[in-house]
C-alpha cells in the first residue's frame, strides 16, 4: 500500500531538548524530520507533535518547532503511547473521521514511545507507517528491536524519501519542483 497525502497524518513523537543529545544519529533524525515537515506543510498534511513529560524532558527542539506548519498541534503526554493520551487520541480520531487513516510516525525513542504508539494505533485500525531514518533511540540495538517488532505487527517501515515521493505521486508538479531540492 502506498502513502496518499490526502489520507495521511504526520505524528512527530518526543523530539525534546533533554533527550535529543543522547539519541543515536540524532542530527540525521532531525534533518529527516524537517524534510517530512516541509513536505507535510507543502502538501497540506496535518501534523501532530507530542512531548513526553515536557516539564522533565523540555520542549520540542527548536529546529523542529521552526519547521512546523502553523496548523500543527503540539500536545503534552505522560503515557508512553500517544494513543493513551485522550487529547492526542481525540485529535487522531477527528482527523481519521475526515479520511486521514494513514498515520506516518517519526521521532524518539523507537523502542518505547514510537513503538507503543504505533502498535496501539495499528490495533485501532489505522494504517501505520514508521519512518526508519526519522526515528531513533539511545542505542541502535533498540531501533533494530523496534523495527522487527513493528514489522511483525503489520506496521510499514518506510524512509523519508519513500514517504515524501509517495505523497507527491508524480514529478511533473509544482510540489515536486519545490520539494525535490530537499533530497539533493
Amino acid at each position: 500500500m502506498l502513502l496518499d497525502a490526502k489520507r495521511s497524518h504526520l505524528v512527530v513523537i518526543d523530539l525534546q531538548a533533554r533527550l535529543m543529545p543522547a539519541i543515536h544519529e540524532g542530527e540525521a533524525v532531525l534533518r529527516n524530520v524537517r524534510i517530512l515537515l516541509e513536505a507535510a506543510k507543502r502538501l497540506g498534511i496535518p501534523v501532530t507533535v507530542t512531548e513526553q513529560y515536557p516539564k522533565g524532558l523540555g520542549p520540542t527542539v527548536p529546529p523542529v518547532q521552526e519547521a512546523l506548519p502553523p496548523e500543527a498541534a503540539t500536545l503534552a503526554k505522560t503515557a508512553f503511547s500517544a494513543a493513551r493520551d485522550p487529547m492526542i487520541a481525540e485529535r487522531i480520531a477527528t482527523l481519521r473521521g475526515g479520511g486521514r487513516n494513514q498515520l506516518v510516525i517519526c521521532g524518539t525513542e523507537a523502542h518505547i514511545c514510537v513503538l507503543q504508539s504505533a502498535l496501539e494505533f495499528k490495533t485501532s485500525g489505522l494504517d501505520v507507517f514508521v519512518v526508519a531514518d526519522a526515528v531513533s533511540s539511545r542505542s541502535s540495538h533498540s531501533v533494530n528491536a523496534a523495527c522487527a517488532r513493528l514489522l511483525h505487527a503489520g506496521c510499514q517501515w518506510v524512509t523519508t524519501e519513500m514517504a515524501a515521493f509517495e505523497w507527491m505521486g508524480e514529478a511533473a508538479t509544482d510540489d515536486f519542483r519545490a520539494l525535490a531540492p530537499l533530497f539533493r
